[in-house]
This record gives structure tokens, C-alpha cells and sequence, in this order.
């Protein structure tokens, strides 16, 4: 197999040479797709109300063809490019902010004749892209926390146009896939994790206080600490000092423990100061899928009710399911969102635990996949973009 990837610097192709087992995987996961949106088309008389599985069938012949013409392009062109498709995407982003089309409460869509879609997805393959080629050009500078910004930067540019759409969930997956590309480009350890600690205490801030106002009814915990003025601005000078006085120990003295007291009282700081900018830029509901993830039965009937019928229907396929074509959560439209959000459900309801396995065996055939070809290729630039769709 890696006689399929030369040396960096030759022509070669750049998507795996059509893999047989990474095409049973993508060919896998495209026909359970489809076969589900067909089944959440059907009513509760037997009779297909919605045509969107055709749709979806385009999309994936598309896709394939996509997929076969990508792997005739020359590996340098992708890379020359990343950063013309990466400013291309910022810009359509902006555009989409400004004349997109509210769909479910995010501005995400933008088209033209009809057609159109959703930027911010093929922004996770054009960051990718361009942070793998300047990953790669950087990695004798790689452990530099300078290069660590700059890359941060570039990650951080489409993650604050998507969250203003709103989209928490794309915004999100950004983060998994800086962090797996910094991690394969040979970053320190702890400049990973001070991205993942940030980012995971940064979301757990911005909702302490509506869960400790909706779970506990408290109104006085530690999130007055971000909801009160006065709180928020004493805990931030007391952070920015403790931070200051240890770089300036750093400096000084020269000791290492001024290092780790900086390091973490830092992470401390800027999640602190990002879980406010957070709260303040979510959305109630936002909040609230959040808090229902917690707990379901705090609104049954309201937000939590497309939990409550997504578990519903899973539990009731059992381990065999009930059969294609044979669930009633989605068929009686119980279940929301079905044919997007909520797909997963109806699989889990007909196919019952077995097709739940199968569709996650696919997705890890499909990791495993990925892997070996970061072991195979020899070249920077191609195992930091194989790492980048790990990540994502």
C-alpha cells in the first residue's frame, strides 16, 4: 500500500486510489442514508409522502463522481490552492451571514437558481486543507507557541462566522479536528490539551448558570460569577494578576513552576472570559438542547420531546428491529426532524440494535481505513489532511 503514496515533492493522487475498503464504507454508510430517508417518507397508511430520498440519491451520485475526479487530481494542486479555497469559503460565509436563508433558526443556506447549500460544510474541508499546508511548511517550527497561534488562527476564522449563524454543532467540530492535526503535526502535548481544556471548560461555564437555575433552581452559585457585573470583574483581575506575577516569576527566576502556574491559571482565564462570550452569544434554545441532554424530563413536552421520541423509538426496535418499512415512532410522526437530525432512529426502531452496530462497524471500518493511510503515506501534508477528516 504505500507504494501508493510517494515522497513528498512527486506527482501523485490524493484520495487513496479509490480503496476497496474505504469505498465499502462510504458506499455503505450512503446506501443505509438513503434507505432511511425513504422509510422517514413513509406515512402511517403505507404511502410515501416525500420525495427527499431522491434527492439524496443525486446527492450521492454526485458525491461518488466528486470523489473519482478528486482522486485524478495532483496531490501539489490541493496544496497550492488551500489557501485560495480557504479564503474563498471565509468569504461565502460572510455572504451567507449577510443573504443566506433561515432554515430550523440558523442563517447556514445560501444558493442561486434553486441551488444551494450549506458553506459551512465544505469550510471544515477547506480549513483542513490549508491548515495541513501550513502545518506541514511549519513543522520544523511546530513546537513554538507562535506557530500554535497562527494555526489557532486559522481554525478560529470560520469557527466565529458559523457560531453567528447560529450553528453550535458544525462550529464544534472544528475543535476535534484542530486538535488531531496539531496532535500528528507534532505539537506539544500540553498545547493540545490547553486547546481541549479551553474549549471543554469554556462550554461547561457558559451553561452553569441556566443549569443551576433550571436543574437546581439556585440563583446564587458559582454562576452568579458570570451573570453578576461586579463578580465577573473581580474574578477577572485576580486571574489576569495571578497569570501576570507568574510570567514575571517565569522571567525572573527561570523556574519551571512559574511555567504550569501560568499554563493553568491561563486556561482558567481565557475559559472564564469565553464561557461569558458564550452565553451571551447562544441562543435560549441552544442552551436548552444542552440542558435536555442532562435531563429529558425537565420538558417533556417542549424541548425535550425529540429526545424522549428519539430514545422511544430506538428502545422499541430491540435487538432485530422491527423491520424496514415497519416502525411507527416515524411513521406516525412522532419523531421530529426525521429525515435529518433524527435519522438514526428510525434505522434503530427497524433494524434494532444489530443495524445500529452495522452502521457503526462502517464508521469505523472507515477510521481504520483512514488510519493505515496515515501509517502508509510518507509525505506531511497528506497525513495531516487524512488527520484532519479523523478529527472531524
Amino acid at each position: 500500500m504505500a507504494d501508493r503514496f510517494p515522497m513528498e515533492g512527486t506527482r501523485s493522487r490524493l484520495v487513496f486510489t479509490l480503496d476497496p475498503w474505504l469505498m465499502i464504507a462510504v458506499v455503505g454508510l450512503m446506501s443505509v442514508g438513503i434507505l432511511f430517508i425513504f422509510s422517514s417518507g413513509v406515512n402511517s397508511t403505507g404511502a410515501l409522502v416525500t420525495t427527499e430520498y431522491i434527492k439524496q440519491l443525486i446527492w450521492a451520485g454526485a458525491a461518488l463522481a466528486v470523489l473519482v475526479a478528486i482522486s485524478y487530481v495532483n496531490y501539489n494542486f490541493l496544496r497550492d490552492m488551500s489557501v485560495w479555497i480557504y479564503l474563498f469559503f471565509l468569504i461565502l460565509l460572510v455572504l451567507t451571514l449577510l443573504f443566506g436563508r433561515v432554515v430550523n433558526g440558523a442563517r447556514a443556506w445560501i444558493g442561486i437558481f434553486g441551488l444551494g447549500g450549506q458553506p459551512s460544510e465544505f469550510t471544515k474541508i477547506a480549513t483542513i486543507l490549508f491548515l495541513s499546508r501550513f502545518l506541514a511548511n511549519k513543522r520544523a517550527e511546530i513546537r513554538d507557541w507562535k506557530v500554535f497561534l497562527r494555526a489557532l488562527l486559522i481554525v478560529a476564522a470560520p469557527m466565529l462566522l458559523i457560531i453567528r449563524q447560529p450553528d453550535t454543532g458544525t462550529t464544534l467540530v472544528f475543535i476535534p479536528i484542530f486538535l488531531t492535526m496539531l496532535f500528528m503535526a507534532g505539537a506539544k502535548p500540553h498545547h493540545v490539551l490547553f486547546v481541549a481544556l479551553i474549549g471543554a471548560l469554556s462550554v461547561v461555564l457558559a451553561l452553569v448558570p441556566s443549569v443551576e437555575s433550571i436543574i437546581y433552581h439556585e440563583t446564587n452559585g458559582f454562576g452568579i460569577l458570570l451573570t453578576d457585573l461586579r463578580a465577573f470583574l473581580i474574578l477577572t483581575g485576580i486571574l489576569i494578576l495571578i497569570v501576570v506575577s507568574a510570567l514575571f516569576g517565569l522571567r525572573q527566576f527561570k523556574q519551571r513552576v512559574y511555567y504550569w502556574v501560568a499554563y493553568f491559571f491561563l486556561i482558567l482565564l481565557v475559559s472564564f472570559l469565553l464561557g461569558n462570550v458564550l452565553r451571551l452569544i447562544l441562543k435560549d434554545y441552544q442552551i436548552m438542547r444542552f440542558i435536555i441532554f442532562l435531563d429529558p424530563s425537565l420538558d417533556p413536552k417542549g424541548s425535550g420531546w425529540n429526545l424522549i421520541q428519539s430514545m422511544t423509538a430506538i428502545g422499541s426496535g430491540g435487538f432485530l428491529g422491527k423491520g424496514f418499512l415497519l416502525g411507527t415512532q416515524s411513521h406516525y410522526r412522532f419523531l421530529p426532524m426525521q429525515s435529518t437530525d433524527f435519522i438514526f432512529s428510525i434505522l434503530g426502531e427497524e433494524w434494532g440494535f444489530v443495524g445500529g452496530l452495522l452502521v457503526f462497524g462502517l464508521f469505523l471500518l472507515l477510521l481504520f481505513r483512514l488510519l493505515h493511510f496515515i501509517q502508509a503515506i510518507k509525505d506531511n501534508f497528506g497525513i495531516l489532511v487524512i488527520a484532519g477528516f479523523v478529527g472531524m
